[in-house]
């Protein structure tokens, strides 16, 4: 047997956080003592290491429902979590291609530079694009464009003219809206398109780094589900305990 603060012990953390996590239902419940102390049993040393290696892979609240899924012997719904976060994980694989494609456009632009310092209105811009202004008010509404007002009329600073260049280039190329708004978003954060190529490498390294963990996190949850003999939420009912805590 093991008390809260044997298991607190092994993972850097507190004696409170482990009946938390018990009382949340990411542990399995324990039996209690004639004197009402927690008895933990092996089989919550092992839910403890999945709960907490599937926190680093699919984060706080995707782990704590996958574990409290299989506490409900809801297995199929645990699963089918565990997926939806690898569908997540596979679009941001897919956007950073996509990104990774559009800043080798935009290392080549066909659009000369715009070097005004002064905001212009909707009009000028049209004009400096070839595009009627309602085209810039689409965009607008797409979350490409966002222009200030003064008073009642659009007014497009610098930034704004850089990102109407950019997203007239990406619509040449064929691009739908919805991702150049992506796009745009990616540049402002990064400062522009050459600091954001040179984040791309790190973009990668960090969806690499999640998608090692995720693995790590549904190999330590698999574990737990064979410990725990017939495996926890796979019957329906109430979830299957071991001998000790059937007591």
């Amino acid at each position: 047997m093991h008390r809260p603060a044997d298991l607190a012990q092994l993972h850097g953390l507190s004696a409170q956080a482990v009946r938390n996590y018990e009382r949340d239902g990411f542990l399995p419940p324990a039996r209690r003592s004639a004197a009402g102390y927690r008895l933990y049993t092996d089989q919550h040393v092992v839910a403890l290491g999945a709960y907490l290696a599937l926190i680093a892979g699919y984060g706080h609240r995707t782990a704590g429902e996958i574990m409290r899924l299989v506490h409900e012997a809801d297995l199929p719904r645990a699963l089918a979590a565990i997926d939806g976060a690898h569908v997540l994980l596979q679009r941001d694989r897919e956007t950073l291609e996509s990104v990774s494609e559009t800043v080798s456009v935009l290392a080549h632009p066909a659009a000369p530079a715009f070097t005004g310092s002064a905001p212009v209105t909707v009009g000028v811009l049209a004009h400096r694009l070839g595009v009627v202004p309602a085209t810039l008010r689409k965009w607008e509404r797409a979350g490409i464009l966002t222009p200030a007002r003064d008073r009642t009329a659009r007014v497009y600073s610098p930034a704004d003219v850089r990102d109407a260049d950019l997203a007239h280039l990406l619509r040449r190329g064929g691009y739908l809206l919805g991702h150049i708004a992506s796009v745009l978003r990616q540049v402002r954060s990064a400062g522009g398109p050459e600091p954001l190529a040179a984040s791309l490498a790190g973009w990668q390294d960090r969806i690499n780094t999640r998608a090692r963990l995720m693995l790590t996190g549904s190999a330590r949850l698999a574990a737990y589900l064979e410990y725990a003999a017939p495996p926890v939420g796979v019957t329906g009912g109430a979830a299957v305990l071991s001998d000790d805590q059937r007591g």
